[in-house]
């Protein structure tokens, strides 16, 4: 039997092999040849099975048990999870590598944050009651004129709608060394303090916008430890004093710290194909503390890890890089980190992102991330060719008489940082904690009024948590697509400067509600 499996799969790989040779070297494909990337595609799904990729997991699994139940970043777990990717991809060819990651321990604050103003009045600000310490704050004593950045003064009656500080060009005309003063509103904080960072601020205010039900002062994590200077957040009372006379100075003083780790990605380039036209596969490889993450996310790096295996013989005509990204589940921060990293020639090299993070939940639906908003909800469609890799993917699910629903760049995967930069992203996701519909159970099958995953982000999340068919059957769509643009690019738009900058306006960042 397995004499007979092997035969068979020589045959397969010779034939495609035989359809790739001459692809890999010509042109672009012309009207005469659209039809060879889908066949190779095909081709190529039919290696990618579910049974395969399970053998994946369950050596996942066999790490988490010999590492006190968890593969989180930061733990012998995750560092034996990355050997095991890293040996099998470098006994198939690749060329393997890794990228560093910082990720923060643990922030202290050593002791409570001033703000007081120097002039035109003397006065020093209460903490909590005035204002309060922005979690993840960077250390620092700052005196210097505050500079109010495109406040809406008075506030608003409706609340959540000042875009003080969204945009880089709400900083016009902000002098660096200044304090920012900048409305609470509709984007997040983090967007907000990254803009005044760009701009040369020495530190950063928050201030609430003072509708009921926003809470004044709030108390939240800005999630990025790296600004360098500090930002506590004060209630709408405190804002509009500081706002009211203009060259206000202050004193803003935090004293706290945060203690970094260092952990890595492991990125895999294929030894064939343009290095100048890059698809790029990813998933994140790290669990979070309470668990294995088999489903979260073993399931999207195994799939992909069983894809590059099966591609990494076939002469490719685009380069193929596969990502295996740590410290997702502390914020995105190893994708986050790698692309910032990259100068913008190579950003610009990447041509598209396909993201799988969770293709085998419990009580599954089989989500598309929506490229072309044609659900008109939540952040919009992604960058230019987006709806393409949507559209390539609804043609697999399709083709096979599988059911499929779009689902938003909610920005809660390493797509993020990608749109972020106008990088086309797309892929699958089967649900984590949120509730299943009874129109979904209808139309997929399942438990309706139950999570999509009961264990998600938790210790339950082994082995037993994984649904076998989604399994195979997103394995094969994750082998499918990752195939099909390894040959052909031509729905994709190039990245020319207009693209880049008509896509560089779209990012999925979101922060859940009480972050912004």
């Amino acid at each position: 039997m397995r004499l007979h499996l092997r035969r068979s799969l020589v045959r397969t790989t010779i034939l495609v092999t035989a359809i790739a040779l001459p692809l890999a070297f010509t042109p672009p494909a012309s009207a005469a040849t659209t039809g060879i990337p889908d066949i190779l595609a095909t081709a190529l799904s039919t290696q990618v099975k579910g049974k395969n990729v399970k053998k994946h997991l369950e050596r996942f699994q066999q790490i988490a048990d010999a590492n006190g139940g968890t593969r989180a970043v930061g733990t012998p777990g995750y560092d034996a999870s990355l050997a095991y990717v890293k040996d099998k991809l470098s006994r198939a060819g690749y060329k393997v590598s890794t990228t560093d990651v910082e990720f923060p321990v643990k922030w202290e604050e050593f002791s409570p944050s001033v703000l007081q103003q120097v002039t035109p009045e003397a006065r020093t600000y209460a903490n909590p009651a005035d204002f309060v310490t922005v979690v993840s704050s960077s250390g620092g004593d700052v005196t210097a004129q505050v500079q109010v950045v495109d406040a809406v003064i008075p506030v608003p009656a409706t609340p959540n709608t000042s875009t003080a500080g969204c945009e880089a060009a709400d900083f016009a005309g902000f002098v660096p060394g200044r304090i920012a003063l900048i409305q609470r509103g509709t984007c997040p904080f983090v967007d907000k303090a990254t803009n005044a960072k760009a701009a040369g601020a020495a530190g950063v205010i928050f201030f609430n916008e003072g509708q009921p039900g926003r809470t004044d002062p709030l108390v939240f994590d800005i999630r990025e430890w790296r600004f360098g200077f500090p930002i506590v957040i004060a209630s709408t009372a405190v804002g509009l004093d500081l706002a009211d006379t203009p060259g206000t100075t202050v004193r803003l003083k935090v004293d706290a710290a945060t203690t970094v780790g260092r952990s890595r990605n492991l990125i895999a380039d294929s030894r064939w194909g343009d290095r100048d036209e890059v698809v790029m596969a990813g998933a994140h490889l790290d669990s979070v503390t309470e668990g294995p993450g088999i489903n979260d996310n073993g399931s999207g790096s195994a799939a992909i890890l069983e894809t590059a295996l099966k591609l990494a013989h076939l002469p490719t005509k685009n380069k193929v890089r596969f990502a295996f990204w740590s410290a997702e589940e502390l914020g995105l921060l190893g994708s986050d980190q790698y692309v910032a990293g990259l100068s913008q020639a190579e950003r610009d090299k990447i041509r598209l992102y396909l993201n799988f993070d969770m293709v085998a939940s419990p009580n599954d639906v089989t989500f598309l991330y929506d490229g072309d908003d044609s659900d008109a909800e939540g952040a919009g469609a992604g960058p230019a060719g987006s709806a393409a890799i949507e559209k390539l993917l609804e043609k697999f699910y399709g083709r096979r008489g599988l059911g499929f629903k779009g689902t938003d760049f909610d920005g809660r995967s390493d797509y993020g940082a990608f749109i972020a930069n106008g990088i086309p992203a797309g892929g699958i996701f089967t649900g984590a904690e949120r509730i299943k519909t009874a129109e979904e159970a209808a139309r997929f099958g399942g438990t309706a009024d139950a999570p999509y995953d009961a264990c998600y982000h938790a210790a339950c999340d082994t082995i037993a948590n994984v649904n076998d068919a989604a399994l195979d059957r997103n394995s094969r769509a994750i082998g499918y697509a990752t195939a099909f643009y390894a040959y052909d690019l031509s729905g994709i738009p190039d990245r020319d400067a207009t693209t880049l900058m008509k896509s560089a306006t779209t990012s999925a960042r979101t922060l859940d509600g009480a972050a912004r």
